[in-house]
């Protein structure tokens, strides 16, 4: 799934230019859709990569364009750069095709657990509709698109898990969930937000689309969470017991002393 990954090597820094933030815990200062960070260097890299979190941009860290940046930087725009090319069309093309990008890393998460002819085929054709002309990406209905891969990936969470409770969609903001056993539940969609899950088991639970910025995993069991994605670990506090998925990185900030810790 090393496609699926961002390389900024082959990008134009397009999630640091096409993309707005507002100044906030996440971000030091304020930008525009469209204009450049001010961190942002002549050769599409990052100034302070490597001190994003003490600089004020955590939120920078959590971020993953799965592999959209690449896709639109060579394939769909032939490599050609933001400064001297189709400015606001690359722009307007990156977060469509990073939401293709997104779907296409559920489904080949679905394909490695799950194997099914189904899921190959919407891997192609959605993977078909990145490689569009800009104006054809521009016109797709992502939401349709979704919608129909949403189908595909519940029914494979459904095969791969037994029957267990379902927190779909809930509230779970600051819920202390330590060193229960959490495995096979639906967490779909949940809050967990600051949510304390020490030592918790999630061994088989469905992680799509939950919400874990802040939540402690310190020690828990994420090995074989469902559609647990990259943004979602780098948005959440860990420690070095804290068990991942093999297709996922530790977030470097998890390191730091303290980091599983709560406060």
């Amino acid at each position: 799934m090393d496609e699926l990954k961002g390389d900024c090597a082959n990008c134009f820094g397009l999630c640091c230019v096409a993309l707005p933030f507002a100044k906030s815990a996440d971000f030091a200062a304020t930008k525009d859709a469209g204009t450049p960070c001010r961190n942002l260097l002549a050769d599409h890299r990052c100034g302070i990569h490597d001190q994003l979190r003490q600089k004020g941009y955590p939120g920078c860290t959590v971020y993953d364009c799965f592999g959209a940046g690449q896709r639109v930087s060579q394939t769909v725009f032939r490599g050609n750069d933001w400064r001297t090319g189709e400015r606001q069309k690359m722009f307007a093309v990156f977060p469509v095709v990073r939401q293709l990008h997104e779907l296409l890393w559920y489904l080949a998460e679905a394909r490695r657990l799950d194997p099914h002819t189904d899921l190959d085929a919407a891997y192609a054709e959605v993977e078909r509709h990145t490689v569009q002309a800009p104006d054809d990406i521009l016109e797709l209905d992502v939401a349709e698109i979704r919608a129909k891969v949403n189908v595909l990936l519940l029914r494979t969470s459904e095969r791969l898990r037994a029957s267990a409770k379902s927190y779909r969609g809930a509230d779970l903001i600051g819920a202390r969930m330590r060193n229960k056993n959490l495995s096979n539940a639906d967490f779909r969609g949940a809050y967990l937000i600051g949510a304390d899950l020490t030592n918790a088991d999630l061994s088989r639970a469905d992680m799509i689309g939950a919400d874990l910025r802040g939540a402690d995993l310190a020690g828990a069991d994420l090995s074989t969470c469902l559609f647990l994605t990259q943004p979602q670990v780098n948005a959440a506090r860990g420690s070095a017991r804290t068990k991942l998925p093999a297709v996922l990185d530790r977030p470097v900030h998890w390191n730091q002393a303290g980091a599983g810790k709560r406060r």
